[in-house]
């Protein structure tokens, strides 16, 4: 057994993969007082904003550091499909975003709530929303992954949901709160050791 030793100012997770192959039975929808809203065209400005607001405690970073072009490319492409979920203000308090890009598969390449929903049931109505939409004809696979920087329960919540884990990988990337691209008191659970040495 060996113990890798992680640049102080980098983070390392642990990814896991998970799949489903066959589209799960009907259930009934969850009850939830929250709406989703397809964006057709977001601006890169108004999805970086909720994407921060939703991923910013678990270090989601990868779509704040991505230059204008190269994001809305992918948030536009018509393969891709982006929805706010919005509370009875109409105030966005999360996201999901699918990918379709890949051939008889679909990635639930964002799904989360902020944190202030945790717990109340709204996150089994937004799992199923997705479900319901990724499922389109021709799909076979639908494909998420998680990691140690993320909710605690994420990776229970995902198998409970349906999904089996199938692949785990090691990644480590520079602390976003150490570079700027997250504010410096982001996710306070994940030490950050660069910062205590300053």
């Amino acid at each position: 057994m060996a113990l890798m030793p992680v640049a102080p100012d980098e983070v390392a997770t642990i990814v896991t993969t998970l799949e489903m192959t066959q589209r799960p039975p009907a259930r009934p929808l969850p009850e939830s007082r929250l709406r989703l809203v397809r964006w057709e065209a977001p601006s890169p400005e108004k999805y970086r904003a909720l994407f921060a607001r939703v991923g910013a405690p678990w270090l989601w970073f990868s779509r704040l550091i991505m230059d204008d072009a190269t994001l809305t490319t992918i948030i536009r492409d018509p393969r891709v499909r982006v929805f706010a979920v919005t509370d009875p203000a109409g105030i966005e308090v999360g996201m999901l975003e699918l990918d379709f890009r890949a051939a008889g598969a679909c990635e639930l390449s964002y799904v989360g709530l902020i944190p202030e929903l945790t717990g109340q049931g709204h996150g089994r109505w937004l799992m199923a929303q997705a479900l319901m939409l990724a499922w389109a004809k021709g799909v076979e696979r639908v494909w998420v992954h998680t990691c140690t920087l993320d909710h605690p329960s994420a990776l229970g919540f995902y198998r409970a949901s349906g999904f089996t884990p199938v692949l785990r990988t090691i990644e480590t990337f520079p602390d976003p709160r150490i570079t700027g691209a997250l504010p410096a008191d982001a996710a306070p659970q994940i030490p950050s050791f660069a910062a205590s040495r300053r």
